[in-house]
């Protein structure tokens, strides 16, 4: 069962939120912070709920954070650090974000050992293992790739001030992201739907945006920004969207 987040709450899941979508099936949870698409960070006082939550009802906890260097005016909690989640959570991480190796395709997972054994089973009947060269570059990344990576939060965080403002500047109100290089701003004072807002916006001003429906229907009137790339070209980006909202705004 999927459980909606919203702007109110930060795009933040709270505990009783998971409560209330719990049945006697329910054997795991999956939650995804810093989130895609919305940037948002988890506080430790919620995840803290999450995890008193977890222990009650002995649920698993499947905690995809690839995004977890990627966090700017706030501290990212790894939720298997928290009391009594080590034993019960399956960290999912990889190299693709924080290491700029997206095309590399190499991720790992992090679990107490009788899990892993029967993951193990699994990975070992779909892929033999991840490109001997994928991992000789992962290898490199942890010993040599820090510097690089502290560069790029405080580049990522400049492009976030800019975007960020940029939209709100014209009327198009979003959610302060704290992590990952997503914005989410709301399209609702245009009057179109996320789907129409992204095409026309593609077809008249040449500037990709993702609907957010796409992300599922608490998604729906909201549209994904990404700032993974160059200021200049999120300043453009910005100018063409002034011009659309002029025409449509």
């Amino acid at each position: 069962m999927i459980v909606p987040t919203s702007v109110e709450n930060d795009f933040q899941i709270t505990a009783d939120e998971i409560v209330s979508a719990i049945t006697p099936r329910t054997k795991a949870l999956l939650i995804g912070y810093p989130n895609n698409p919305t940037g948002a960070v988890m506080s430790r006082e919620r995840l803290n709920e999450i995890a008193a939550v977890a222990k009650q009802y002995d649920l698993l906890v499947i905690s995809d954070e690839i995004y977890d260097r990627l966090v700017y005016d706030t501290e990212h909690v790894c939720f298997p650090s928290l009391p009594g989640m080590y034993s019960r959570t399956i960290l999912l991480q990889g190299f693709s974000k924080a290491y700029a190796m997206t095309g590399w395709r190499i991720g790992f997972i992090a679990a107490p050992a009788e899990i892993l054994g029967q993951l193990r089973k699994v990975h070992q009947y779909t892929i033999m293992c991840a490109p001997t060269v994928s991992q000789h570059a992962a290898l490199a990344a942890l010993r040599e790739g820090e510097p690089f990576v502290q560069e790029m939060v405080a580049e990522y965080d400049r492009r976030r001030r800019l975007i960020v403002s940029g939209l709100n500047d014209l009327g198009l109100d979003c959610f302060e992201p704290r992590g990952a290089f997503y914005a989410f701003p709301s399209i609702q004072v245009t009057g179109m739907d996320d789907n129409q807002f992204a095409e026309r916006l593609l077809h008249e001003e040449r500037v990709a945006v993702v609907p957010g429906s796409a992300f599922g229907e608490a998604g729906s009137g909201y549209v994904r920004c990404s700032y993974a790339t160059a200021y200049e070209k999120i300043e453009q980006a910005l100018e063409r969207l002034q011009r659309f909202m002029r025409q449509h705004g």
